[in-house]
């Protein structure tokens, strides 16, 4: 007889003992109840059967059949899955008995102690014997090993029996005889892992056999569950035998306790799945959004490098107006997705960190900093660019101006040159009386004084079209050949004038002397005409001024013009009065004229002429310059109105990144407060938008004014754009920090007290208050949190806090390393032993089963990046999960 309390005593497992200790009236006096020894038979037989039959073979009689040892040896090895020792396969009494105590001795093997159980009784075909037998087998291999919440064995099984069957009405399970006599129970176990068989509901209680049935025929049609007992055995039986009851219901828990650790398996592959599927999106994602990005960035500067020069100022301010529209309305969504590819790229370094990925390495080029530099050198084309349209303006502003007086003066010359030639060759002294030869002379010097005075013009003409070519005009070659034909006259005038002279002076010998009279005027009226056409010539003159100060100066100028008026009428009314001298001499002399001053053109008519109409220019000019001082006074004010707003907006966005800076180190309240905090402060930052709108109004206004310059402020537009868009993006990524706080305290199970201590230690240590600190300070703070740090331990851990190699340490790589260093996370070690269990123990998997067990979008998943399996056992489909699971978790390459 099996002496069960001994066996269980020395067992490694105190579990069996316990349940064990109740069977002493049934193992006593070897003593069986006979109903309880045919349902023994029946589920004893059943439930090897249930093993025999994975080889092919089954009994029809336990005593008999297990008494050659033979099929006894081979249930052994089905349900322990090892391999026993060689069967001997003769006839004789003696080979059964050394078959049946190989199969005795393995038992003994396992821990379980088998006392007054010799060969012989099972040879012999002892039925208490071997049911006793049996049951140990059944013990130690079905029912042992069951645990559930520190419980074992029987009590396991009980325990997982009332944990399934608790929410089942007329259920109730307190031992494995009475407990089930109504059939609810085992109907209840279906339904509780499979719905879809049972239909509770229509079972009744007071319906024992038929409930039974319907329990035995569903476990046996559709759970591979063996039907192990009879309903009408069990309804007729006062107490139902136990051993059997616990025999058929462990077969219910290892059929579901199987289906659950496969579900537990594939919900973990699939969260290990779902992960890395995300992950990969947002790398796909954050690659294509700072591919296109870059692209953009790539085509754009081209364009604002582009310094071809225009003809005119209109072309070059279209061009103005279209790099404002570039500002205005093609940078602002760039400069969002820019700061959404940072946002994005932190967020899935932090999953990857949580989830124990390796670090997200975009490929090249495509790197955030990469992208900043591309940025840079991007605001550093605008800024060139803008700077060489101003620069262009005011160059063709220049070259108009000059153009336009050039011919001016070009005109005036030409004008005063026409007929010169003509005159100066020809020979009316020739035959001239000597008077009129004198004054041919006195008539050429005069000329020579008109000559010299027209020196200076000339000078101007040549030194404007020199000014012209220095600054590229687009038309220089049309100056340049007027210009030439101009001088080459004015050479031609010089000889001409020469040459008349000495033919003048030739003949003054043989000629009386010139009428002084005549000779005075010519030479006081020839630079008094000249400086009234300077005069008219000045009075029409265009200007360009940019400031009040210029064109007061231009003002100042000329009221000291007007306050020669005067001098210069008393000048003319000389000019004149000799003139009337003349007349009066010859009215009194009974002199006859013969006609025109013989010594100048310029006749009294036509000075009086030129005085009016340059008296008429006066008040016209002061128009014009009081026109334009009304307009420099209207630039001021535009001036001091974009000056006062931006002087407003530089303080504001100061004092909000200064505010920023001392939020982010400061922060105080849970994460969630801080992060609504900060949000509301977003707003409220973003609420500021109207002003830098008003602002930007005001700089286009200076701009289609032409202003350059601004003595209120030292705020350029450009300054403030930059300070704006840094303003929003700081606060854009302090949010972000603090969102990958709260992902990693959720993630890690981290308390709000622990970040709190975490956010002060930093703080302390964080001593130029720039939420990053260097290695020096950053290995002073794990010093003070217990850490014991070498060399080569802190080299491990800045690693890792600071893949880049930059030399700072942020508070959320801090809070990552924390996190990481004191909690746990998936591995790959878990992921292949989930794998495993999938595989049902295999060292492959094929596709079939993860379409089986995996949710089909994961499951293909992984079937596409599954290398075959070629090891030991390979079969064509196999495909190798532990490389799949290594590289999960970049230990290798896919």
């Amino acid at each position: 007889m099996v002496d069960y309390h001994a066996a269980n005593n020395q067992s490694s497992t105190g579990g069996v003992q316990t349940y064990m200790e109740q069977e002493n009236d049934w193992d006593r006096d070897m003593l069986l109840d006979p109903a309880w020894e045919r349902q023994q038979r029946k589920t004893f037989t059943a439930w090897c059967n249930s093993h025999l039959r994975k080889s092919g073979t089954q009994i029809e009689n336990i005593e008999e059949d297990f008494r050659d040892g033979l099929k006894l040896m081979l249930l052994l090895e089905v349900i322990a899955g090892e391999r026993l020792p060689k069967p001997e396969r003769g006839k004789m009494r003696v080979h059964k008995i050394n078959n049946v105590n190989k199969a005795l001795d393995f038992i003994a093997s396992k821990g379980v102690k088998l006392v007054s159980i010799g060969a012989e009784e099972i040879v012999d075909g002892n039925a208490k014997m071997t049911l006793g037998m049996i049951w140990t087998i059944i013990l130690r291999f079905a029912i042992q090993d069951i645990s559930v919440e520190e419980t074992s064995a029987k009590e396991g099984l009980l325990l997982w029996c009332q944990r399934k069957t608790a929410p089942y009405k007329n259920v109730n399970v307190q031992n494995f005889h009475i407990s089930w006599k109504d059939g609810l129970a085992f109907n209840a176990l279906i339904h509780r892992h499979r719905p879809d068989l049972i239909d509770y509901d229509s079972l009744r209680k007071d319906d024992p056999v038929t409930n039974l049935n319907n329990a035995f025929e569903v476990a046996e049609k559709h759970l591979d569950i063996p039907k192990m007992l009879d309903a009408e055995d069990i309804v007729n039986t006062a107490r139902p035998d136990e051993k059997a009851i616990m025999t058929y219901v462990s077969s219910f828990y290892h059929a579901f306790s199987g289906a659950q650790k496969a579900e537990t398996a594939a919900n973990r592959i699939c969260k290990v799945l779902a992960v890395n599927q995300e992950n990969e999106q947002m790398m796909e994602d954050y690659e294509k959004l700072a591919s296109e990005l870059l692209e953009w960035i790539r085509r754009t500067i081209p364009w604002l490098e582009n310094r071809t020069q225009e003809k005119t100022v209109n072309d070059m301010q279209a061009k103005q107006e279209d790099f404002r529209d570039y500002r205005c309305v093609h940078k602002p969504p760039k400069v969002q997705e820019k700061c959404q590819l940072e946002i994005s790229f932190n967020t899935l370094q932090t999953k990857l960190r949580l989830s124990n990925r390796p670090a997200f390495m975009p490929s090249e080029g495509r790197m955030v900093s990469d992208i900043n530099g591309a940025w840079h050198t991007l605001e550093g084309a605008e800024k060139g660019y803008e700077e060489w349209i101003l620069s262009e303006i005011r160059r063709l502003e220049r070259l108009e101006h000059l153009a336009e007086k050039f011919h001016q003066k070009a005109a005036i010359h030409e004008s005063w040159t026409d007929g010169k030639e003509a005159m100066l060759t020809q020979k009316d002294y020739e035959t001239s009386t000597l008077s009129e030869v004198k004054a041919l002379l006195r008539k050429h010097e005069a000329f020579e004084s008109d000559l010299a005075a027209h020196q200076d013009r000339v000078e101007q003409i040549a030194a404007i079209a020199q000014e012209l070519n220095e600054l590229d005009y687009y038309d220089s070659a049309s100056v340049n050949g007027r210009c030439q034909k101009i001088c080459d006259q004015w050479d031609v005038l010089g000889t001409l004038t020469q040459n008349r002279k000495e033919s003048l002076e030739r003949t003054e010998k043989q000629l009386e002397s010139i009428d002084e009279l005549y000779l005075e005027y010519a030479k006081r009226a020839a630079p008094f005409n000249n400086w009234m056409e300077g005069a008219m010539e000045d009075l029409q003159d265009m200007f360009i001024v940019h400031n009040i100060e210029e064109i007061q100066g231009l003002i100042t100028a000329h009221e000291q013009f007007k306050s020669t008026l005067a001098e210069a009428n008393k000048e003319r009314e000389a000019i004149q009065a000799i003139q009337a001298e003349v007349h009066k001499i010859a009215q009194s002399n009974g002199i006859k004229l013969s006609g025109a001053n013989p010594y100048t053109t310029i006749t009294p008519a036509s000075i009086d002429s030129k005085w009016k109409k340059a008296m008429d220019m006066v008040p016209l000019r002061d128009n014009a310059l009081q026109d334009e001082l009304n307009k420099q006074n209207s630039n001021d004010t535009l001036r001091a109105k974009f000056a006062t707003q931006a002087n407003t907006v530089g303080a504001y966005i100061q004092a909000k990144m200064e505010e920023i800076g001392r939020i982010s180190i400061e922060m105080n309240g849970t994460l969630e407060d801080q992060l609504t905090h900060l949000k509301e402060y977003q707003k409220t930052i973003m609420s500021y938008m109207p002003e830098i709108n008003t602002l930007e109004g005001y700089h286009q206004l200076i701009q289609e004014a032409l202003i350059f310059d601004n003595q209120y402020t030292s705020y350029t537009m450009e300054h403030l754009r930059v300070g704006w868009e840094q303003l929003l993006t700081t606060i854009a990524r302090t949010i972000n920090e603090v969102e990958n706080q709260i992902l990693t305290r959720d993630a890690k199970g981290i308390s709000q007290e622990q970040l709190y201590e975490y956010r002060a230690s930093f703080n302390h240590f964080d001593k130029k208050r720039s939420g990053q600190m260097v290695s020096e300070d950053f290995r002073a703070l794990l010093i003070s949190t217990g850490n014991s740090l070498g060399d080569s331990e802190f080299a491990r851990i800045m690693g890792i806090v600071d893949p880049n190699g930059s030399g700072a340490v942020t508070f959320q790589a801090f809070i990552d390393f924390m996190s990481r260093e004191t909690t746990d996370t998936d591995t790959a070690d878990q992921v292949i032993a989930s794998f495993k269990i999938l595989a049902a123990d295999k060292p492959f998997i094929t596709a079939e089963e993860l379409r089986r067990e995996l949710p089909p979008d994961q499951a293909e998943y992984c079937i596409a990046r599954m290398a075959p399996y070629t090891g030991p056992n390979a079969i064509p489909g196999a495909l190798d999960y532990m490389s799949f699971s290594t590289a999960l978790y970049g230990e290798s390459d896919l």
